[in-house]
């Protein structure tokens, strides 16, 4: 067997080996209770890790047996894989890129519109069923308690530079604001 052969079957059997744990946290995911947050991710985690396991499997196989069929299969399986991940990266850089923010004179942070949002990102959260999600989402994240817990005072909150998940205008949210009571 061949220095180059050595090299990839060692390489596949690293990432079949990285693929059960990848596997064992879609099937935690999977076995928890019913959650916003992790909903999407679930089964899409499983099937990755079993993709995963799988091509690694006949790149290891194939190169440490010297099987011309499966290297050439798992070659077409890593291009493939390839592709999509660099379509996903393409797609979330779209999505992500304009983020709404402008500058508050007097804040440490940001402030946030829709508007200045893509279009596709926009029509998820203004959808209603897509918000209600967002929403269970945030209420059962620490998010709003952990502001309450860090800033003591709407000075201090006002001042400090946070995420612009911790940042929403209080008037337009849904959610009450931990600082709504001391803002009024």
């Amino acid at each position: 067997m061949g220095v180059s052969n050595n090299i990839t079957a060692l390489l596949n059997f690293l990432a079949l080996l990285c693929s059960i744990p990848i596997i064992g946290a879609g099937i935690w995911l999977a076995s928890k209770a019913d959650n916003e947050c992790v909903h999407y991710f679930r089964w899409p985690v499983v099937v990755i890790g079993v993709l995963i396991l799988l091509v690694s499997l006949a790149g290891f196989v194939g190169a440490y047996w010297n099987r011309q069929g499966l290297l050439a299969f798992y070659l077409f399986c890593m291009a493939v894989l390839i592709v999509i991940l660099l379509v996903l990266l393409v797609f979330a850089f779209v999505v992500t890129r304009p983020d709404g923010s402008y500058d508050v004179a007097g804040r440490g942070y940001k402030e946030y519109r829709l508007d200045g949002f893509s279009s596709w990102l926009r029509n998820q959260v203004t959808n209603s069923a897509n918000w209600n999600k967002i929403r269970t989402c945030l209420a059962n994240s620490n998010v709003c308690s952990k502001l309450t817990q860090d800033y003591s005072t709407a000075d201090q909150f006002f001042a400090a530079h946070i995420s612009p998940l911790q940042v929403q205008p209080i008037s337009s949210s849904p959610i009450p604001h931990p600082f709504s009571l001391l803002l009024r």
